[in-house]
């Protein structure tokens, strides 16, 4: 289990200096994890084995097997309901009147650890966007200040070039702040967009996927139909044709055994879950965001709540002189720079904005 799994410990790795949030996070982080484990479990062969097996007489096995694969296989909807053993051989599995009868064909099952693994990449897509355009600029104001061992000497000259950066660059941040923005913004739509994906590649079955499996268990065993079995069948038919000793066209009907589907079925239970649960937390972080840009007190309160052991009137005078962009940056810093380091640094920005104000007031003769 842990030769599968291995690969995906680098992304385990914490980030010395924070440059996002936990929703962000969600997305790049604990989302790419999921999908590439999940993408990396359905190619094992160690767990599952082979992904489909064929039974069918006068065809060698390897031979259906193949073609069966490339070509897909189909349940007929109609035999999905009764009791396994009594009224159908296998949920989906039953004869049937070819061009009469519906049958469904499931091509996707093949497709899903490449599906999984292309889901993974449109999730870190916002981080390598975002960690582009931030281009490691807070690394490089916190330096070591997120280190509460440090001497003296080092904390003094490192806390004021990093003020003074903040004085002469103050209210040209907001590019800077908006270009995160807009990659809540893209998690947001990722997201959304991913479970519309996934209802299309699995034929608009993913949309109730997750609600359809919680009804399941409340009906009755006669009447019921397994959605998991609906849309991932452990069993299906393969119909083969190849010409006969006098050239007439022979038709078998084989079954054929899908391992893999049992890995799918419950892959998809729990994403479908976890989309509805990030798109919701995402939602929450645009509304916060949107409420943060347009209320000045929200980031009042808010960098109060970030550099709790600052003086308050200190903390007024720096949040009423910083826009959108000089507060983003200030509040991430907080989330980095040790707290009684970034205490300090709040004092020392209070004074010297308060300095630069009065070095602007005309002289009075």
């Amino acid at each position: 289990m842990f030769d599968v799994f291995g690969s995906v410990k680098g992304l385990l790795k914490i980030d010395q200096v924070c440059i996002d949030n936990n929703v962000f996070r969600l997305h790049y982080k604990a989302t790419v994890i999921i999908l590439v484990a999940f993408s990396l479990l359905v190619t094992s062969r160690q767990y599952i084995g082979d992904p489909i097996d064929c039974i069918v007489d006068e065809i060698p096995l390897g031979v259906m097997d193949t073609y069966c694969w490339i070509y897909s296989t189909f349940t007929v909807p109609e035999r999905l309901t009764g009791i396994t053993g009594r009224d159908v051989v296998q949920p989906g599995v039953g004869s049937h009147i070819e061009g009469e009868d519906e049958v469904k064909y499931h091509k996707y099952y093949q497709w899903v650890c490449f599906v999984l693994f292309f889901q993974a990449i449109m999730f870190y897509v916002p981080r390598y966007l975002w960690k582009s355009w931030e281009g490691g600029r807070l690394k490089m104001l916190v330096m070591d200040l997120n280190s509460p061992i440090v001497n003296d000497e080092c904390k003094n000259d490192r806390k004021k070039i990093l003020v003074e950066y903040f004085i002469n660059n103050l209210s040209r941040h907001n590019f800077y702040a908006f270009r995160f923005f807009v990659c809540e913004a893209l998690n947001f739509i990722n997201v959304i967009g991913q479970i519309f994906f996934v209802d299309f590649f699995l034929d608009g079955e993913f949309s109730t996927y997750g609600s359809d499996v919680l009804k399941f268990t409340e009906m009755e065993p006669d009447e019921r139909i397994d959605p998991m079995a609906r849309v991932f069948p452990k069993v299906t038919k393969c119909t083969f044709h190849k010409y006969g000793p006098s050239g007439s066209v022979q038709k078998f009907d084989g079954l054929c055994v899908l391992p893999l589907n049992i890995v799918n079925e419950k892959i998809y239970v729990f994403l479908w879950f976890w989309f509805i649960i990030l798109s919701i937390l995402s939602g929450i972080s645009l509304v916060y965001r949107m409420a943060v840009i347009i209320g000045p007190k929200l980031r009042h309160l808010l960098l109060r709540a970030r550099s709790r052991l600052a003086e308050s009137d200190e903390v007024e005078t720096v949040a009423n002189k910083c826009n959108i962009g000089d507060w983003f940056l200030l509040y991430q810093l907080g989330k980095n720079i040790d707290p009684l380091i970034y205490k300090e640094v709040i004092s020392d920005l209070a004074t010297a904005v308060g300095d630069n104000e009065s070095s602007k007031q005309p002289f009075d003769a």
